[in-house]
């Protein structure tokens, strides 16, 4: 009985404070330190998981700071000259490698190096400076490489995002070319942990590697339903970075997504297919300047460790077969026929007219669904077991009644879709499910504030 009130007691937390979010506009730029000159510490701190749990980790902090999981985010644009100055605090030695990144050099400025047999370790109380030119723009990945089996597991890893040159934040590019443009950006950093590890580290106990089985994952540092906080609250000082997408009906949403473990991960995007256009920093084009000529649609895309990949999703409401905005809502979505009774029309007279293929030009909507009307008759309320998301309406921004107390999460009506680790196992923490790598997104109605 003790077990089952702390659960609810944990789930209850979780409502308040993602009914807190929800009624806050969430932060579509990605967050992090721009450069392009940094100071990193490599220090111990611990973190905190959805369950109530709490795990020792080794991790980069933005200068004195705290460590944070995953590292902080590093931003440049292509072309500087990125220096980077890291002062390790750990007891045992350290590095730093950049994946995709050219003539790293490593520079000793104060204690002594450590003996490594592939890399540079800097020895504890030592400072190294790394310097490198930002080549190519896109997404990559840094972390120890020092017993990388050991140290990315216990959290020695973050994102390192290149800008194309002369980068417009008004029309933004993720690698220069209209083929990488997009509305919003959102980072996923996917990982996992076996805290068996982390408290052999903790307590000064031999630990094997070998038998790793990880039973948390992680998206930026975070277990669901941790992910849909917002970023920087105060209960999780150790992982500022939230994950909970909304974007419009239309937009175009970047996805950067970072390997940043030893296991592959394979993540859904619910609600449509996504199109990868890069992987590990190369848009995907069969020539220089072709755009991403070679990119493809999937389902469910594949996080390979150490790797990243650049996906653009959209979503318009295609194929779900019916008018996303009703017959009787504010929005004028009429695809520039007269009435709805006139569309309507239109459509039966000829449906495969091409007029009915395109969107409308404000809510984006699939002209050859205007009018149509929801395919089923809802049960009654008493019938329905009610999710905290569901606004009481099958209608963008149309929310309808709810009994009381349901519902509360989804103040616009936007449609709700789950994205997650398409492993089962994985969006569990510790077994218990909800949790783990997963999140939600919100498609939010045509008006409804965005904050950048």
């Amino acid at each position: 009985m003790k077990k089952n009130w702390i659960k609810f007691g944990l789930l209850l937390v979780t409502v308040t404070a993602l009914l807190f979010m929800a009624s806050m506009p969430s932060r579509a730029a990605i967050q992090g330190l721009t450069g392009p000159n940094f100071s990193l510490t490599a220090k111990q701190d611990m973190i905190s998981t959805a369950d109530g749990g709490s795990i020792l980790i080794w991790g980069f902090a933005n200068g004195t700071g705290r460590a944070q999981y995953p590292a902080p985010t590093l931003i440049v644009n292509q072309g500087d000259n990125v220096t980077i100055d890291l002062t390790n605090q750990l007891p045992a030695p350290v590095s730093m490698v950049f994946p995709g990144q050219a003539a790293v050099t490593a520079t000793l400025t104060s204690g002594t190096w450590a003996d490594g047999s592939l890399t540079k370790d800097l020895n504890p109380g030592a400072v190294v400076r790394y310097t490198f030119t930002a080549q190519q723009p896109g997404t990559y990945t840094y972390h120890s490489g020092t017993n990388p089996d050991l140290q990315i597991e216990m959290g020695l890893v973050g994102a390192l995002i290149v800008r194309p040159s002369g980068f417009n934040p008004a029309s933004p590019t993720a690698y220069g070319h209209a083929d990488s443009a997009y509305n919003r950006e959102f980072l996923f950093v996917l990982s996992e942990m076996d805290p068996r590890i982390h408290e052999a580290i903790e307590f000064g106990d031999p630990y094997d590697t070998t038998t790793w089985w990880p039973v948390y994952w992680f998206i930026n540092g975070r277990t669901g339903p941790d992910t849909m906080s917002m970023p920087n609250v105060s209960w999780l000082p150790t992982q500022p970075y939230n994950i909970m997408p909304r974007f419009h009906p239309g937009e175009k949403v970047l996805l950067r997504i970072v390997g940043g473990g030893r296991d592959p991960h394979p993540y859904h995007t619910h609600g449509n297919h996504v199109r990868v256009i890069a992987r590990d920093g190369r848009l995907l084009q069969s020539a220089p300047g072709a755009g991403a000529d070679l990119s493809r649609m999937e389902f469910t895309v594949t996080s390979l460790p150490g790797g990243t990949i650049d996906a653009i999703f959209e979503w318009t409401g295609k194929g779900m077969g019916w008018d996303i905005y009703g017959t009787d809502t504010d929005f004028e979505h009429l695809c520039n026929a007269k009435s709805v009774a006139d569309a309507q029309a239109l459509r039966l007279i000829n449906p495969t007219d091409p007029y009915f293929t395109t969107q409308d030009s404000t809510t984006k909507e699939l002209c050859g669904d205007h009018g149509k009307p929801f395919p089923v008759t809802p049960p009654g309320q008493l019938a329905f077991t009610f999710g905290p998301f569901y606004s009481g309406s099958p209608y963008l921004g149309a929310g309808g009644s709810l009994p009381p107390g349901e519902g509360g999460l989804n103040p616009n009506a936007g449609f709700v879709f789950m994205w997650h680790s398409h492993n089962e196992n994985e969006i569990v923490n510790n077994n218990v499910f909800p949790g783990g790598m997963l999140t939600m997104v919100i498609v939010e109605p045509p008006g409804v504030e965005i904050m950048e």
